[in-house]
């Protein structure tokens, strides 16, 4: 609709006037902003903020540095995870007796398997509590330590430290003790280093064997000793919290000197074990009523004999694990040696020994000799040296007077090592010196009627205090050390361990071991390995063969050996009684038969003489050998024709226990079973046979009758038992041997001078070597009844006469009727009544198989 025009619309009413409009205002200029009034809080904020960041910055990189610094030539720790500290060896008897002790430290170490809990335990209360928890470095530990040693600032007191026990490990063993903040920083370093590299349970070994505990024991094995003379598993709980008492300061704390300050110690260790649950507060309470009582360590009885076995077995290890290992690898070493029966072998050894120098060697005179008074004989006598090989239980005396029947000697006399000097005097009587007469060229003595052609005063001499009878004075018996030497080993022929060895008089006048080290020829000792073949190769016991003259062409000229008896022949003889009686003739001709090559392939094949030259003088003993490989190689007939190797060593542990050798090398049957069987396990003999059975038990069998009827009586006289062995003298006596073994055990002497030289006229292994072999045979089986030998599947027993005893022999099926003599076929010829060897011609014939012909004549 168009709008109201007002002319038209009546009702229009015009619109009032639009006011003016008003006058364009004047821009306004832009305010400039209020400037702040500075605030001075905030200024200071930011300079320190700045200040903060800076030094935080600075203080890295110095710190960064610090460390490059400390930790530019820190030691190599990762050895520590092999580390094996130095450690006695200690080698044991067989009946677990302290034999002796190799080392270059004394020192025990112990694996932290073998270390009780609550020994572990109180030391880690006492010294690191968060040990299992922290990473080398304990800073609520630092913190504690911090804040002890403000609070006892100024009381002079030492302050505390805030080693955790990796800081202790790595000082002790990596930087040392020097109390600097270098050193601290270096330790902390290396407590990282090595917790990341190391379990917990090394460190807190390594701790606890390395730490000082005062009275040189260094480690808890060594302080349990140290103080209570125990080991680690037989320590009480107040024991061990003693024990973890002792690293602050082993000195302050000795029970000896401070017992309050011990026992106040040793009290709170207790209270933070049982804090920490080690122990309950009960067995802390009932510990802490215990005294602190010391025993102090008393040095392990050592055996007192044994010296020349004990050598040898050092020597041994050696040789098998090296001087370092021997001495500083804690080995337990158990040996063979049995101390009663080593001690019993040692005195036989020097009776014998003694008899002889009596017989043969007279007296040689005094020792030395001083100016005697009524006072100053003491200092004088004091200062002689006592010769080498001097028993302990003999003293050296000064002759005071002398009377034609008797003469008063002095000697000093003391309790033990502190106790004052004592002297001493008692009189030696004509019956303690009826033996020493004066040697005289050609094996003479002079008449010895009083006591002025004995000793003169001030004459310095051995003498042996006789305890006299009830009511009587003590006497005197004249003494000195032989110059004959000998030598015994006795072994155990089912398995070759060896039971006793004497190298000689005594170690301390010789370390040479005689029985071992010493070559000497053996004599007729050797003889059974001349036979041995014979009988092998189905040569009977009862064959016989021509005792007479023999001539051998050898490129020095004809060689005419024989017998002990020059001039005696016996006509034919079986080999039972060329044995018997040792008849060099007939073993001559047997090894003739057999061969050389033969004989010797049987000396190499028991162990006896490797090599041995193809000379029919080496038949009657004439080749070099040991004691210890004739006992192995009789041991050889005993155990049944098995080669026995000796032993000395049973078994090695390491320092953890471990086998690491073992000498036995018999397996055994049944023993890893998860239950027990109806059967016993069984050892598993695997020995090499290096003999016929059969025949090795006809050697046994014509051997004892050795003992029974021949050459070798003395060795079992009285003793009422199976015994087997052979005697061996070699050419102008230089050497006496017995040989001898029963079914549990070989023993073998020898008697002789160091620089070979005669023993004398008729002194024979009979006489003077199978006594000593009885005395060691009868300390050996002493209270065990007697054992037969026994004879091998197939051997043929016949009862037979020999001599005028009845005797069973033993044979090789088939062979009982086959002896015929041997000897008087080829070669030779009747003169005179007497058997004569046709030079250069060798005895062939015979009724018996020859292994060197292979016929059968």
């Amino acid at each position: 609709m168009p709008p109201s025009d007002p002319r038209i619309d009546p009702g229009f009413e015009p619109a009032p006037p639009a006011p003016a409009a008003p006058p364009p205002a004047r821009r306004a200029k832009p305010e400039k902003p209020r400037r702040r009034r500075p605030s001075l809080f905030g200024g200071v904020f930011r300079l320190l903020f700045t200040l903060v960041a800076v030094g935080l910055i600075g203080g890295a990189v110095a710190a960064f540095g610090l460390y490059r610094h400390f930790a530019a030539d820190l030691p190599d720790y990762r050895w520590l995870a092999d580390y094996q500290p130095s450690q006695m060896s200690r080698i044991y008897a067989a009946d677990s007796r302290l034999l002796a002790e190799l080392a270059a430290e004394r020192r025990v170490f112990m694996p932290i398997e073998a270390i009780p809990k609550k020994v572990q335990a109180a030391f880690v209360s006492a010294e690191d509590q968060r040990f299992w928890e922290h990473h080398g470095v304990d800073p609520l530990g630092i913190l504690r330590a911090v804040v002890t040693n403000i609070e006892q600032y100024g009381t002079g007191r030492r302050m505390g430290g805030a080693s955790a026990i990796t800081q202790q490990v790595a000082k002790n063993m990596l930087v040392g003790a020097d109390r600097t903040m270098m050193r601290k920083a270096r330790e902390a370093i290396l407590a990282i280093r090595i917790e990341e590299a190391l379990p917990k349970e090394r460190i807190l070994e390594l701790y606890l064997n390395e730490i000082f505990l005062g009275y040189q024991a260094y480690g808890v094995a060594a302080a349990a000793q140290a103080y209570f003379n125990k080991g680690l598993d037989e320590l009480t709980v107040a024991e061990i919290g003693f024990l973890g008492a002792l690293p602050k300061a082993p000195n302050n704390y000795n029970p000896l000197r401070y017992p309050e300050a011990a026992r106040a110690r040793r009290d709170w260790v207790l209270d933070r074990m049982a804090e920490d649950g080690a122990i309950t507060a009960e067995e802390a309470a009932t510990a802490k009523r215990e005294p602190i009582v010391p025993r102090l360590l008393r040095r392990p009885e050592v055996v007192q004999v044994g010296q020349h076995f004990t050598e040898e077995v050092r020597r041994e290890l050696i040789n098998r694990f090296g001087a370092e290992q021997t001495t500083t690898g804690g080995l337990v070493v158990r040996t063979s040696i049995e101390p009663p029966m080593q001690a019993a072998t040692e005195q036989a050894l020097r009776s014998g020994l003694m008899s002889y120098d009596r017989r043969r060697g007279g007296w040689r005179g005094p020792v030395a000799r001083v100016s005697t008074g009524a006072t100053d004989w003491m200092p004088q006598l004091e200062a002689v040296q006592r010769p080498g090989g001097t028993l302990p239980e003999w003293r050296l005396a000064v002759v005071l007077e002398v009377r034609d029947r008797e003469a008063k000697l002095g000697w000093v006399e003391r309790a033990d090592a502190r106790a004052p000097s004592q002297p001493r005097t008692a009189s030696l009587g004509m019956d303690g010196v009826v033996w020493s007469r004066k040697a005289l060229p050609e094996n003479r003595f002079a008449p010895m009627r009083r006591m002025q052609d004995v000793v003169a005063v001030g004459d310095v001499v051995t003498v042996e205090v006789l305890p006299g009878a009830a009511g009587r004075p003590d006497r005197l018996a004249l003494r000195q050390i032989p110059q004959i030497e000998g030598a015994i080993v006795a072994l155990d022929p089912s398995n070759g361990r060896v039971l006793a060895m004497a190298g000689g008089w005594s170690f301390d006048k010789s370390q040479f071991n005689r029985a071992t080290q010493a070559q000497r020829q053996p004599g007729s000792s050797f003889k059974p390995f001349v036979y041995l073949p014979a009988l092998e190769a189905g040569v009977p016991p009862n064959q016989r063969f021509l005792d007479g003259p023999i001539e051998v062409m050898t490129p020095q000229g004809p060689w005419r050996p024989s017998n002990y008896t020059e001039g005696s022949f016996n006509g034919y003889v079986s080999i039972r009684t060329a044995l018997q009686k040792s008849l060099n003739l007939v073993t001559i001709r047997v090894a003739q038969e057999v061969g050389m090559a033969k004989v010797s392939e049987t000396a190499a094949r028991f162990g006896v003489i490797d090599n041995m030259p193809r000379y029919l003088a080496m038949a009657l003993g004439s080749g070099e050998t040991t004691v210890l490989r004739m006992a192995a190689g009789y041991a050889g007939f005993a155990s049944g024709g098995k080669r026995v190797t000796p032993s000395f060593i049973d078994s090695v542990q390491d320092r953890r226990g471990k086998v690491i050798w073992r000498s036995d090398p018999r397996a055994c049957q049944g023993c890893d079973a998860a239950a027990p069987g109806e059967e016993p396990p069984k050892l598993v003999d695997a020995r090499p046979q290096i003999a016929d059975p059969i025949a090795a038990y006809q050697m046994t069998n014509i051997l004892t009758g050795v003992v029974q009827r021949g050459t070798g009586m003395a060795a079992g006289k009285g003793l009422n038992r199976p015994i087997a062995g052979k005697t061996g003298t070699t050419n102008d006596y230089f050497d006496n041997w017995f040989v001898g073994f029963t079914p549990d055990i070989v023993i073998a002497v020898w008697l002789g001078f160091d620089e070979p030289r005669t023993l004398g006229k008729d002194e024979t292994g009979g006489q003077n070597a199978a006594p000593i072999f009885r005395e060691v045979l009868e300390a050996a089986l002493r209270n065990s009844p007697p054992v037969p030998f026994q004879a091998p599947p197939g051997v043929a027993l016949v009862r037979m006469q020999d001599g005028g005893a009845t005797i069973l022999e033993a044979f090789k099926p088939g062979t009982e009727n086959s002896a015929r003599p041997v000897g008087g076929r080829i070669g030779w010829q009747q003169h005179r009544g007497r058997c004569r060897a046709e030079p250069g011609r060798a005895v062939l014939s015979g009724g018996w198989y020859s292994p060197r012909h292979g016929t059968r004549r």
